[in-house]
């Protein structure tokens, strides 16, 4: 079974708009969605329970209830989810949200695409990177508290 992708994303359209581009580019990676930064943190104690770690987590950082933002700082200060690498996937230019998205440990920061066929080159680069080319953390498919 492939791992998940965990995409966190309050905005429905771009939900939909990153599903079908995974879709379009035949991802078969299961996609799980976290609709804010409360829920995204709810994936920590399934982790836990044995729910298997995503490959990437692609992060907005304008969410309701926690920002992208302390949900990557709780990712990046964990010892076993530093390792998830984290893709800030967000309409955000301003250099504070780079700045700090780096300083906390980001993989990687991509400002949203207006058009859909931009966006399907971000997915594409997205799959080729994080399911071909990228080399995961040691042990990573062990990890677990």
């Amino acid at each position: 079974m492939r791992r998940p992708i965990l995409l966190v994303e309050d905005n429905p359209m771009d939900v939909d708009l990153t599903i079908r581009a995974f879709h379009h580019r035949k991802l078969t990676n299961p996609i799980e969605i976290a609709r804010d930064g409360e829920e995204a943190l709810e994936w920590l104690p399934r982790w836990e329970a044995g729910t298997p770690l995503p490959v990437v987590i692609l992060l907005d950082l304008r969410l309701p209830k926690v920002s992208g933002l302390e949900v990557l700082e709780k990712l990046k200060s964990h010892p076993v989810y530093r390792c998830i690498p984290v893709v800030v996937l967000t309409t955000s230019r301003e250099d504070s949200d780079v700045v700090t998205a780096y300083d906390l440990g980001v993989n990687s920061y991509i400002v949203k695409p207006v058009s859909f066929e931009k966006f399907m080159e971000v997915a594409e680069q997205i799959q080729i990177y994080w399911n071909i080319l990228n080399t995961p953390c040691p042990n990573d498919s062990d990890l677990m508290l």
